[in-house]
């Protein structure tokens, strides 16, 4: 059992459930197996998406996006991934940057682990309109049942009052038989993914507001037009559950994934509205050796 490639390379862009797909397939895409016989493998990516959600919240501020990556593999379990990331509506060209490091490990048919860590560095021009610059570290266990994939991960933003994330996900990954002379296949992983994390509500004279920790401030810099004295409790509960579908077309050099998702917030923000719909996000992978 392991991570396919289109879902350890987004992992690096997306620690949210719309795009962090760990899948059920007992092996990699023919593009990894490809690249298995060394212990080096090197990718480079373009992608679109029509909203950039991570952790609940928004960080493109309802706007399409563009990215450009590279990923370095070592023997399939360690990656290595920059990216940089363009909003539509925003200058300068590039708004904020990705680097990440993910390393993976199966243990048995049925158990694997994952362990990632994430910086996102924000272009200071944009830190007061967009989010301050933040890292986040993750650790997840998969295990198979055969007929579903469930990924516990846990994970928490290094900053004071950061707040800490949980995620459940099953997932049923299935493929087509080969084709185009044995060198292709299609490739599908629906999703059902429940996010978990810190909440906070406020409750003044006006009524009761649920506000969640963003990935990009502490929940203690959150402020309220609501007069009157105000009482602030901190839990931690249900924030968002997302349906998705990923669909990918898989070669030995190229990898081309499309995913349409549905965003599910359970609470609400008048500072930082999350996102309810759907999310569509689109990706080319290109194996380089």
């Amino acid at each position: 059992m392991k991570l396919p490639l289109m879902a350890m390379l987004m992992l690096s862009l997306n620690a949210m459930p719309q795009s962090d797909s760990i899948s059920s397939a007992q092996a990699t895409d023919s593009t990894v197996n490809a690249a298995s016989a060394s212990h080096h493998s090197f990718y480079s990516g373009l992608g679109y998406g029509s909203n950039m959600i991570y952790l609940g919240s928004t960080i493109s501020q309802n706007q399409p996006y563009g990215y450009a990556a590279l990923t370095y593999g070592f023997r399939d379990e360690l990656f290595l991934t920059a990216s940089a990331i363009h909003l539509s509506e925003r200058s300068p060209f590039m708004a904020f940057y990705n680097f990440s490091m993910n390393y993976s490990h199966t243990v048995n048919s049925w158990f694997d682990f994952s362990l990632g860590i994430y910086r996102y560095q924000v272009a200071p021009s944009l830190a007061d309109t967009l989010f301050g610059n933040f890292n986040y570290v993750d650790a997840a266990l998969g295990f198979d049942w055969k007929l579903l994939y469930t990924t516990i991960s846990y994970g928490g933003i290094l900053v004071r009052n950061g707040g800490s994330y949980l995620q459940v996900k099953n997932s049923r990954y299935f493929e087509t038989p080969v084709f185009m002379h044995k060198k292709a296949y299609v490739s599908f992983d629906p999703y059902v993914n429940l996010l978990l994390g810190t909440l906070i509500t406020s409750e003044t004279t006006n009524g009761t507001i649920i506000t969640v920790t963003h990935p990009n401030r502490p929940w203690g810099s959150t402020t309220t037009t609501n007069t009157g004295s105000t009482t602030y409790t901190k839990k931690f509960g249900l924030m968002e559950a997302s349906f998705g579908l990923p669909v990918t077309f898989n070669t030995d050099i190229i990898t081309v994934e499309a995913e349409t998702s549905y965003i599910l917030p359970v609470y609400t923000d008048p500072d930082y509205t999350g996102i309810k719909g759907f999310v569509f996000l689109l990706s080319v992978y290109f194996r380089i050796f």
